[in-house]
């Protein structure tokens, strides 16, 4: 696989990406409805990709997909054209990349499938892993649980690899500053099981979902090695959800969002901290 194009290439997670990417030897292409807000050496091409004949048209190009694009969360737009959109774009990339044989669908599902905010279900245990059912619980979360099914179908039809990475909260690493502000009150962040993940690693997940050894359709937490937090796992769980059980033998700093599938499946080794900044 030597093109790749990145769907919202210009987007927080989609810079990081395109930057990864190209740093390891891909040619890299950014289809996004904007450009990204500084200069960048990849190939940007103006793409709605609600339109299935632009889709095709611009993943005529590659060798694979990173499907990053996505209305962010139902704030953006309305509830219906946030599910619309979203959909209907996860659809016609899985669909173009069937018909055009692609190498390998690699794309942005979410935390958020969890059951985030955890306010209706609580999670199982912690580190929450994959085991736990789905709970959508915007329509922005609804889309994604959608697009999971949608790989899994498209993986039956045609052989195609399809790696759905359910990505945490995405920090860049001037917004590390922030995290003081969470420090005097663990309801400030409970609602993600106080996890994040660096946008560079965010970019690191992608290639790793790349070149991994894998077939078939499967989503993996994305996240951090450690939380958010400076209180120990332990006391965050007895202040925020003292009936969910904490697993035997977790530290006092490790991410509640259990990463250990996509480290052994993956190969995924996070790089970055906020403790190291």
């Amino acid at each position: 696989m030597k093109t790749i194009v990145v769907t919202g290439g210009s987007g927080k997670a989609g810079r990081a990406t395109v930057k990864e990417l190209q740093e390891h030897g891909y040619t890299v292409i950014n289809a996004d409805v904007a450009p990204p807000p500084e200069p960048s050496s990849a190939k940007f091409l103006r793409t709605d990709l609600a339109d299935f004949g632009q889709t095709i048209d611009i993943l005529r190009l590659a060798d694979a997909v990173v499907h990053l694009a996505a209305i962010p969360n139902n704030m953006v737009v309305p509830e219906n054209e946030c599910f619309r959109i979203n959909s209907l774009s996860t659809y016609n990339v899985f669909s173009a990349a069937m018909k055009l044989k692609l190498e390998r669908v690699v794309w942005a599902s979410s935390e958020t499938c969890l059951g985030l905010p955890f306010k209706r279900e609580k999670p199982i245990y912690a580190p929450l892993d994959e085991e736990q059912p789905l709970y959508p619980e915007s329509v922005y979360s609804l889309t994604k649980v959608l697009g999971e099914e949608m790989a899994r179908q498209f993986n039956r039809w045609s052989g195609i690899p399809f790696i759905g990475l359910r990505y945490s909260n995405i920090i860049e690493p001037h917004e590390y500053e922030r995290f003081k502000t969470w420090q005097d009150d663990p309801f400030k962040r409970k609602w993600n099981l106080w996890g994040y993940i660096d946008a560079r690693d965010a970019g690191y997940a992608c290639r790793c979902a790349l070149e991994a050894d894998f077939s078939g359709a499967d989503y993996f937490i994305i996240a951090a090695n450690d939380s958010v937090m400076e209180s120990t796992n332990a006391e965050l769980m007895k202040a925020v959800f003292p009936g969910t059980p904490l697993k035997e033998g977790t530290t006092d700093h490790e991410t509640l969002l259990s990463i250990e599938k996509a480290k052994r499946v993956l190969g995924f080794e996070p790089k970055y901290s906020w403790r190291d900044s």
